[in-house]
């Protein structure tokens, strides 16, 4: 399995929360406020910059007012084997 930031599987699951953010009509300044932390979080995340672990991809789709298990299972149901 392939950890980089890099990989197509990690590229689909920022675009996957991308979307949501975007569906949600939720700015990138306006979730960071959410989720106190600076607005350069949200952009590293988004840019390829930074990994996010488990607690943080829950703490997002909460501050989106998404479920983060059907976020999860949508991402899996989509992927490549």
């Amino acid at each position: 399995m392939e950890k980089s930031l890099k990989s197509a599987e990690y590229a689909r699951l920022i675009t996957l929360l991308v979307a949501v953010r975007h569906k949600a009509g939720v700015r990138q300044q306006a979730l960071a406020k959410k989720l106190r932390k600076p607005q350069s979080f949200v952009a590293k995340y988004e840019g390829g910059e930074r990994r996010l672990d488990v607690i943080e991809f829950i703490a997002i789709a909460d501050a989106l007012g998404a479920d983060p298990i059907r976020l999860l299972r949508r991402f899996l149901q989509n992927r490549t084997r």
